[in-house]
């Protein structure tokens, strides 16, 4: 197989070392962090092909590592490793993107079985957006930017950016308000009973993009379900 680099964060040594033997045995390379702030750092700078994370780290959050991996690399296999009996942790971490979830205490079998599966399919996830051309703009998500023909630009907020750039991802299917609040603003949607703050960031970004919010062609509103990205030329 081609060599694959898995980044590991996990706090607990003896766990953390047992992971990179059985991977490295296996032939992939290994990169590793024990706390969540060197695993965020890693896990947004380094370049690796899965990342296994622990949720519960000391110096930050798995939580928030899982987010930001979503945004800054939608693209990126994650694994969740948990402790048998934390079910809302696993769905959690499933709900902000995680591919698959492995409970503590695992078997190599099991690790390395989940680990080839889900790289297996990992082609199949969204591809990820840099920046895209619409009509007479492009959106260069990089800088937060909308640059037009004629030289004008329009700053992007970074939500504005999120939002953006999540229904670009999944450009050409409905949305919905639940999936919008769990992937852009991470905030579960169970008890939510309104989403006024999606709408008012949709009106913004349709102004910006300067589409007609009587006819909208590149931010399409889904009645009863949400919003759909539906019209780009190309993507980058």
């Amino acid at each position: 197989m081609d060599e694959k680099t898995v980044l590991i964060i996990e706090d607990d040594a003896a766990i953390r070392q047992g992971l990179v033997d059985a991977l490295r045995f296996a032939g992939y390379e290994t990169l590793e962090a024990g706390d969540g702030k060197t695993g965020m750092d890693m896990a947004v700078k380094r370049d690796f092909d899965l990342l296994l994370l622990d949720l519960i780290l000391p110096r930050g959050d798995g939580f928030d590592i899982l987010s930001k991996v979503r945004i800054t690399r939608p693209t990126l296999p994650v694994i969740i490793l948990t402790a048998r009996g934390e079910e809302g942790d696993r769905i959690r971490g499933l709900k902000l993107g995680a591919d698959d979830y492995v409970v503590k205490p695992f078997s190599v079998k099991e690790l390395l079985a989940r680990v080839e599966a889900v790289l297996r399919r990992s082609p199949q996830r969204p591809g990820d957006v840099r920046s895209i051309k619409i009509k007479n703009c492009e959106v260069d998500f990089a800088r937060c930017e909308i640059r037009f023909e004629k030289g004008e630009r329009c700053e992007l907020s970074e939500k504005e950016m999120e939002l953006l750039r999540y229904l670009a991802i999944h450009s050409g299917r409905a949305v919905s308000r639940e999936e919008i609040l769990e992937n852009v603003w991470r905030i579960s949607s169970r008890g939510v009973s309104e989403s006024r703050t999606i709408d008012m960031h949709i009106t913004r970004l349709r102004e910006k993009l300067k589409d007609d919010p009587e006819n909208p062609r590149i931010i399409l509103t889904v009645r009863g379900v949400g919003y759909m990205f539906g019209l780009r030329e190309n993507a980058l």
